[in-house]
């Protein structure tokens, strides 16, 4: 009897003992109506507190040839396809959210300098304010590293083409019609620009006209002194 005792207790130490590793859970800031920050946080998949909102993020990136980055989500959140999107961790901006999830899904850097705000809303059916960014880059595709529990690959479409995912209901509704409001932005955007065109070469003209008449102004006042 003693020999066995002696052999479970030696078996008892060869065995390893198993850490139960604490499994961090993603959190959200929480916000009022009024968009401001409250010090609540809310751990993802519970559902949002009446009252309070969560910020949502989603970019839109164009290449120079006129073409978007549009990315086809993983099964797991649906396999539509969709611009690059996502929520802010607590403790982030919404700025700070829009560069990590960038990162994150696509595997790429960009600089926060060069993400365009052209749209803040608020839903209060969803309870989120929603931030859309645009970034003019021409990324190499090869340079992508997709995050698999998130996206399943990104390739550049063109305009019509993405009319064609969403006609065929193969795109996330709420990010085709934040894509029709970027459209619409970027139209105002080149009448601006041709507004300020116009107004550049008026000025031009004008002062053109303006160093004519003092030329000839100078001209005349140096004949008067000759006389």
């Amino acid at each position: 009897m003693p020999t066995l005792k002696l052999r479970r207790e030696k078996a008892s130490e060869a065995t390893p003992k198993v850490e139960t590793k604490k499994v961090e859970t993603e959190q959200r800031d929480l916000y009022d109506e009024n968009h401001k920050l409250t010090k609540q946080k809310i751990t993802v998949g519970d559902p949002i507190p009446e009252g309070r909102y969560v910020q949502v993020v989603m970019v839109f990136i164009q290449n120079s040839s006129g073409h978007f980055l549009i990315q086809k989500r993983a099964k797991s959140r649906n396999g539509l396809y969709a611009t690059t999107g996502g929520h802010p961790k607590a403790g982030q901006t919404s700025l700070q959210g829009m560069v990590a999830e960038i990162q994150e899904e696509l595997g790429i850097e960009v600089n926060p300098k060069d993400l365009v705000l052209f749209y803040s809303g608020r839903s209060d059916e969803d309870q989120c304010f929603f931030d859309d960014y645009y970034l003019r880059a021409d990324i190499p595709l090869s340079k992508l590293k997709f995050q698999k529990e998130e996206v399943q690959f990104a390739t550049w479409f063109m305009r019509n083409e993405i009319k064609g995912l969403f006609k065929r209901g193969r795109m996330m509704p709420d990010h085709y019609e934040e894509y029709l409001r970027l459209q619409n932005w970027l139209k105002e955007q080149n009448i601006a620009r041709k507004l300020i065109r116009k107004d550049q070469k008026r000025a031009i003209k004008s002062r053109r006209k303006y160093e004519k008449i003092e030329r000839k102004i100078e001209k005349l006042e140096q004949k008067l002194d000759k006389d």
